[in-house]
């Protein structure tokens, strides 16, 4: 995940309560919620929208709409485009939950006095168009559920990708917050343009978006696997663990004298050996990631190299060690002209993600 200072934790409506809070929903408070639901659902004639918009987050354009009751809500389709989830249609499994809060493992940090927010509105646009949307609030509260269920480890694969989509939202919505509390508070808000806010927001995001962009070529750890003579499963399984150290070796060692323990003292191991965010996300846009994406370059190309000579593991490492030297390695390593026939078999390491 992101590493964050002090200034930049997000603090999401009551979400400060962390795991304490984390508890299922008992069958009666999932009833409620769901009376609650079916009530706004489908309501004769819902409330009309007095005013309409685009909020801009990111790669979704969020409609947005003020309604005559005041409330401020979102449509759900573009919620879930905000998600980086894909709109199916919306399908009803009893909970009344939220589509994009439906799954079993979230349904733990769902509290039950998020009721009133969880609950789907149907609303008629200035035009009459019958829609569904959520009150603004639900955005923040979603981000908080799948973050703290990811601080737990109760994510599959897939959602964590949601999680940091939402880690993104949260930091970003909470600078545009205090920025706006300024603006309200100097009478700023009356002069400033009316896209501020909007511009604001997106930039933040796009900024955050940049940081979280996949640096390391699926190409890199596929050669690894064949180099070693093991399956490659894809990149949706795990990597074996030991390809964390190949991705150091290769990779960080190899760039700048120094680097790989600069980069390792800024994102510290956790108690159960993982990082917060990867090594790449420090290194700087203007001289780091074209020195990264330069290097990688080169190691691929070293990598084809061996793979069309049917070169295994020892051969590869031993052209890398003549063309590539470790930043501040003076001696070659020992060298056989034969191959290993016993590469590590997959089954004694770890089946962890390799961080890059």
């Amino acid at each position: 995940m992101l590493a964050m200072d002090d200034s930049e934790t997000p603090s999401v409506g009551k979400a400060a309560g962390g795991h304490a809070r984390a508890k299922s929903l008992s069958p009666e408070e999932r009833s409620e919620i769901a009376k609650k639901a079916a009530a706004a659902r489908w309501s004769p004639a819902g409330p009309v929208a007095t005013h309409e918009g685009l909020l801009k987050i990111g790669n979704a354009d969020i409609p947005c709409y003020v309604l005559e009751n005041g409330e401020r809500v979102l449509s759900t389709r573009g919620i879930m485009k905000a998600l980086g989830r894909t709109w199916r249609g919306r399908k009803y499994t009893g909970t009344e939950l939220p589509v994009f809060l439906e799954a079993n493992n979230l349904k733990p940090f769902i509290n039950n006095e998020l009721g009133a927010v969880l609950a789907p509105r149907q609303i008629r646009t200035h035009r009459g168009t019958p829609s569904e949307a959520f009150p603004a609030e639900i955005l923040p509260v979603v981000c908080d559920i799948y973050l703290r269920a990811r601080e737990t480890g109760a994510l599959t694969g897939p959602q964590q990708t949601i999680a940091q989509q939402c880690e993104i939202l949260v930091r970003a919505l909470s600078r545009v917050g205090i920025i706006a509390l300024v603006d309200e508070a100097t009478g700023f808000q009356a002069v400033r343009p009316r896209d501020a806010l909007q511009e604001y927001l997106e930039r933040l995001i796009r900024k955050d978006l940049a940081v979280w962009a996949k640096k390391f070529p699926d190409e890199f750890y596929e050669n690894i696997y064949k180099l070693r003579g093991w399956v490659w499963p894809g990149m949706n399984k795990n990597r074996y663990s030991v390809v964390a150290h190949y991705t150091r070796d290769l990779v960080y060692e190899r760039m700048a004298p120094g680097l790989l323990k600069e980069l390792e003292a800024k994102t510290p191991k956790d108690d159960k050996g993982n990082r917060d965010n990867k090594l790449h996300q420090w290194l700087s846009g203007d001289v780091g990631d074209p020195m990264l994406a330069s290097h990688l370059q080169s190691i691929l190309t070293l990598q084809r190299l061996a793979l069309a000579n049917g070169w295994g593991w020892q051969k590869f490492m031993h052209m890398v060690d003549q063309i590539m030297k470790k930043k501040g390695q003076t001696l070659d390593l020992p060298f056989t002209s034969s191959e290993t026939s016993d590469p590590l078999p997959p089954s004694s390491q770890s089946p962890t993600a390799a961080p890059e």
